[in-house]
């Protein structure tokens, strides 16, 4: 990936040339934000040749059939772990860019750079929603625990189960990927090895505030958490009024199935509401991805997600403040590019 961040302006200063007009230095990145500055005044126009040699040794790319014809990539400075486990492709590796990479089946999962900006959403997008602080949260996936490291800001939260099929993604993002595995530590997590889909199955009915479903893309083992006998499980798990999250694709790769799920769901949450949110996230297909949240019918009128009643949690010590989520850009994470809208109103209809 190759870009410059953390500049707040650019000024043209002659053709195919940039100046660099303010710059911020972001607390503890000094150094990193110094070479940004450097490299931005050392850049130099590339050609089209060079693009067409396709990508160096040491680059990892990114490729799926789930984006056909389009490739990522991410230089790589050391492979740190890489091992099959029962159900997939595990890869971690550091970069020169983004830190310490995970990489599922060859697709990425989490960069450290930006992994904050998925998490945060995926979290606070249900729990801030509810009418009343949530108690009790199941994950199903998330074995890299950066979405128990957002849940544990929570001090409301009495438990927070996780559902994770493959014990060796917990393995492998404890190892190396600390940052995000120290949600493990928090003693109202208990972590439940085996499939999600039966767990869920066998939760108690109403018994959970939030959902959040995890996943990886609609291949390999996360498959079934894109189907409507699990969608009708999380319903009868979830109390009235409850909501659920879970990964939601892209709308510039996978509107098709966006729409199909939206549908679906409007089927089994009737009496509630069911949306689509999203978030930015530079080294996910496209640089975002979205939400389907859905909450369960209740006495009162259907609550709906997109307005924030909780506030957001406080800093915690250990993690620090949140970088990515706010209430205000809650509310704006539901409005979308007209294209989108367009084709998810019809299929509301």
């Amino acid at each position: 990936f190759l870009f410059c961040s953390r500049f707040v302006g650019l000024e043209r200063a002659g053709r195919n040339r940039w100046r660099l007009v303010h710059f911020r230095h972001q607390q503890g990145m000094a150094s990193a934000a110094d070479k940004s500055v450097a490299a931005a005044k050392a850049a130099v126009p590339g050609d089209g040749k060079r693009g067409l040699e396709g990508l160096p040794t040491g680059w990892f790319a990114e490729v799926s059939d789930m984006w056909p014809g389009v490739a990522a990539g991410i230089q790589v400075k050391e492979v740190l772990y890489h091992e099959r486990s029962k159900y997939q492709d595990i890869l971690v590796f550091d970069s020169t860019s983004f830190g310490r990479v995970m990489v599922l089946d060859g697709v990425i999962q989490s960069t450290e750079r930006d992994e904050f900006s998925y998490q945060e959403m995926i979290v606070n997008l249900p729990l801030c929603a509810l009418d009343k602080p949530a108690k009790r949260v199941l994950v199903v996936g998330g074995g890299d625990g950066g979405v128990l490291r957002e849940l544990c800001r929570h001090s409301n939260l009495e438990k927070v189960d996780i559902a994770e099929i493959d014990e060796g993604v917990i393995k492998a993002s404890k190892e190396f990927l600390p940052h995000m595995a120290k949600g493990f530590l928090d003693p109202r997590v208990c972590v439940h090895i085996g499939d999600g889909l039966q767990y869920v199955k066998d939760a108690p009915e109403d018994h959970y505030d939030v959902i959040i479903v995890d996943s990886s893309d609609p291949v390999g083992p996360a498959a079934v958490l894109f189907e409507k006998p699990f969608y009708e499980s999380m319903h009868r798990a979830l109390r009235p009024g409850g909501i659920i999250c879970t990964q939601g694709e892209s709308i510039w790769l996978h509107l098709d199935i966006i729409k199909e799920v939206t549908s679906m769901c409007r089927g089994i949450f009737q009496g509630g509401a069911v949306s689509y949110a999203y978030t930015t996230i530079p080294t996910y297909p496209s640089g975002q991805i979205g939400f389907v949240l859905c909450t369960k019918a209740r006495d009162e009128e259907p609550l709906q997600p997109n307005e924030p009643r909780q506030p957001a949690p406080p800093m915690d010590l250990s993690s620090g403040p949140l970088r990515y989520y706010t209430s205000d850009l809650h509310r704006a994470a539901f409005v979308l590019p007209a294209f989108a809208a367009q084709v998810l109103s019809e299929a509301a209809e």
